[in-house]
């Protein structure tokens, strides 16, 4: 189905992909010496602290509440305590800046993300993201009818998308060239299905499926979807076209970083059924995007946070000591610990990471999947071009292993041709998450570079010749992957509860890793700790 090579030839293993690089077997050209390198050295840091051995604090800091996680979530706990008057309050980010799967990077031709890159309209139930993007400038007001109105700058411009396929652009990601009536049937037959679970309420009256998660329908017969694979459930209903195939997986990799097969049927339908936002001057599918994706909305809610946020501290103890927590960080730079004693701490880190830090956490997980991704940015002299549908924000190929490429600076208005960066995104999910992770830590930049000139030799056979840099970035833990019978299962909602002084906030809480569920958990746990330090 995906028309010349499978995923699973991403990957066949680190010595097999360096020989082909080594042997020249890519056909990247070599008229250009292309720069780059391997950015992001956090894992080297989490293996240490996974490992142990790291010097016992030689000195300590007292302040009411530590947030350990910069991502998101910990950016809105810290967000939401300010909002409630309190002060006191550190946060604690391992990476060299905060931000999460959010953060961005910028050379002199452009911003760009190195991970999430746009957030959908808010809808109805997503009322604590609604409030930033209103603090934030970025919802203007409303209009007569009460819908939002966003600022055009901040709104996706046309053209939007386009797909590769049969030697052409075509607009739009649904494939629809070349296709039978047979395929276009399924295709709609599918939609209209997806349409009919948009607008669907359950038993108790809530949305069938919705933003955040847990603002869902708790119909048993919907929630029975969570058990079942994607891929069974499509196959059951009949919807069996290779055209609509591709694109559910497509999708389901996008936001989960996993095909169909390896994800619930919840899920799945989640994707398309979820999104009700609505605007008074745009689409309701339209998006809202900055050239450095979301890291646009890092900086913003990270600004006033002023010397708060304490990048480079690897924290890897959170232990109780009588009435005080102790959260005890490793100091990248400095090579020395520190111990800050809290009287509560918010836990805005994967699940994997809290449940090491904390001694005897007897709500420990060990079932979470978490997909491996790249991500690659690459500075091109000027646009490329092809066959049909023009340069979009958004670029799709058949016959990939990748997602393909957004345009970072696609929101430019200059009117002439200029030099460019695209970021290249490609889940790691050609074999289990645990080897691809691994295999993917271990490769050179040289093979990775000429791994992903190879793919771009589909859609753009000379785009090597503009290549003037291309960095990479391997994200071993990039996202929570919703497995079948994950999202139900009772386990995740008890582990947002509290665990005596420790609050917990990040977007593994809702088993699916979306700006909106990260958000929502930070703004969550920080508001039970601003009611408890300050009671009405």
């Amino acid at each position: 189905m995906w028309r010349g090579r499978t995923r699973r030839q991403f990957l066949a293993g680190s010595a097999g992909a360096a020989a082909l690089a080594g042997a020249g077997l890519f056909g990247v050209s070599r008229k250009r010496r292309i720069t780059g390198r391997i950015v992001g050295s956090d894992a080297a840091v989490g293996h240490r602290i996974r490992d142990g051995g790291l010097p016992a604090p030689d000195r300590q800091e007292r302040v009411p509440v530590v947030i350990v996680g910069g991502g998101i979530a910990g950016l809105a706990a810290a967000h939401a305590l300010r909002s409630r008057g309190v002060e006191g309050f550190v946060v604690l980010e391992m990476a060299a800046q905060p931000g999460g799967n959010s953060v961005s990077g910028a050379n002199a031709v452009s911003a760009f993300p190195w991970g999430a890159h746009y957030l959908p309209l808010p809808g109805p139930e997503a009322g604590d993201v609604s409030r930033l993007l209103r603090e934030l400038g970025v919802i203007l007001g409303d209009d007569a009818r009460g819908l939002p109105v966003f600022r055009e700058d901040f709104l996706v411009q046309d053209p939007v998308e386009r797909l590769f396929l049969h030697g052409r652009w075509q607009e739009g990601l649904v494939p629809n060239l070349g296709l039978g009536p047979e395929e276009r049937g399924s295709l709609d037959a599918f939609f209209h299905r997806m349409a009919g679970f948009k607008e669907r309420r359950g038993s108790d009256g809530r949305p069938a499926f919705a933003i955040p998660l847990d603002a869902s329908s708790t119909d048993p017969e919907l929630r029975a979807l969570d058990r079942v694979p994607f891929a069974d459930w499509l196959r059951l209903e009949g919807f069996t076209g290779e055209s609509l195939r591709w694109y559910v997986d497509y999708c389901c990799r996008d936001d989960y970083g996993m095909a169909s097969d390896r994800v619930s049927a919840w899920a799945g339908i989640h994707y398309f059924a979820a999104r009700r936002g609505e605007a008074a001057n745009a689409p309701s599918h339209a998006v809202l995007t900055w050239p450095e994706g979301n890291g646009w909305l890092v900086h913003r809610v990270r600004e006033p946070l002023g010397d708060r946020v304490r990048s480079g501290l690897a924290v890897f103890r959170v232990q109780q000591e009588g009435a005080t927590l102790s959260v005890e960080a490793y100091d990248v730079q400095a090579r020395r610990s520190m111990a800050f004693l809290a009287e509560r701490v918010v836990m805005a880190t994967p699940r994997f990471i809290a449940d090491r830090l904390l001694e005897r956490n007897p709500k420990a997980r060990r079932d979470t999947v978490y997909a491996p991704w790249l991500v690659a940015n690459l500075t091109l002299e000027s646009l490329p071009e092809g066959r049909g549908a023009p340069v979009s924000w958004d670029n799709v190929w058949q016959g990939s292993p990748s997602l393909g490429y957004i345009v970072a600076n696609h929101q430019s208005l200059h009117p002439v041709p200029r030099s460019t960066v695209l970021t290249y995104y490609l889940p790691l999910d050609a074999t289990d998450p645990v080897t691809a992770r691994r295999v993917a830590l271990e490769r050179s930049w040289d093979s990775w570079r000429d791994q992903i000139l190879d793919d771009f030799r589909i859609p753009h056979p000379g785009l090597s010749d503009q290549v003037l840099t291309l960095d990479v970035m391997v994200w071993g833990h990039g996202m929570v992957s919703p497995a079948p019978g994950s999202l139900w299962n009772p386990e995740r909602p008890e582990s947002a509860q509290p665990q005596g002084r420790v609050h917990f906030a990040h977007s593994d809480l809702s088993g699916i890793s979306i700006f909106e569920e990260a958000w929502t958990h930070g703004i969550r746990a920080g508001r039970e700790v601003a009611d408890l330090l300050n009671p009405a």
